[in-house]
């Protein structure tokens, strides 16, 4: 398999570097991603952004695909974790479908992965709460921070709060916040709110373990 695409951001006296997958739907570029990654480069992180493999042929001929089966979004990733410079402190992040490929590799990873941050984990399926996909965070031995929206439709709280989870898993909601952290108007939060909110939570996390 060749590397993916990809996009690093260099910060300035970098404390650590992240390694942030997209979800299912939206590639390495897209609003949300780049949102937080700018961010968090102000902050002293490197970024690096990739694409899985069907975002890529997605991008290349415009045909709508879906995403590859686990496996093959597990080596994509294992690849670009393989290609990194490890000299920093080392961590994980997805969003949504991007958490749940970190999260499922970090168990068989080594030492150089610090933890794992997932932003809108896809608990489950939309409108099929019965097919959950705890397992990976069941059986991780790595730290991992989960920044969940309140309202997740792939994932309540008040559906979360009936899993079983393993106990290095953190939870942080986002008042009224939807599966991509955005609140409505009507909860007098906003969604930069809620993006800082969820920043702020990443340094925490990413300074106590790294």
């Amino acid at each position: 398999m060749k590397l993916p695409t990809s996009h690093f951001q260099s910060a300035v006296n970098a404390k650590a570097t992240i390694i942030f997958a997209h979800g299912a739907g939206a590639d390495k570029s897209s609003d949300f991603l780049a949102n937080v990654a700018e961010q968090l480069v102000s902050d002293g992180f490197n970024v690096l952004r990739f694409n899985f493999p069907y975002m890529d042929k997605r991008l290349e001929d415009g045909k709508r695909r879906p995403p590859d089966r686990m496996p093959k979004l597990v080596e994509c990733l294992a690849q670009v974790i393989a290609d990194v410079d490890k000299s920093l402190p080392l961590f994980l992040m997805g969003k949504s479908m991007g958490g749940r490929v970190a999260a499922t590799i970090a168990k068989n990873s080594d030492d150089s992965i610090r933890g794992v941050i997932c932003l809108g984990y896809p608990f489950h399926p939309q409108k099929q709460p019965d097919k959950l996909r705890l397992e990976p965070l069941q059986v991780i031995d790595k730290p991992v921070l989960i920044v969940q929206g309140d309202r997740d439709s792939l994932g309540s709280k008040d559906e979360i709060e009936n899993y079983q989870l393993s106990n290095l898993c953190r939870l942080y909601f986002l008042p009224d916040g939807d599966h991509d952290l955005k609140p409505r108007v009507k909860s007098g939060y906003t969604h930069q709110q809620h993006l800082n909110s969820a920043i702020k939570q990443i340094n925490r996390f990413i300074y106590e373990y790294s």
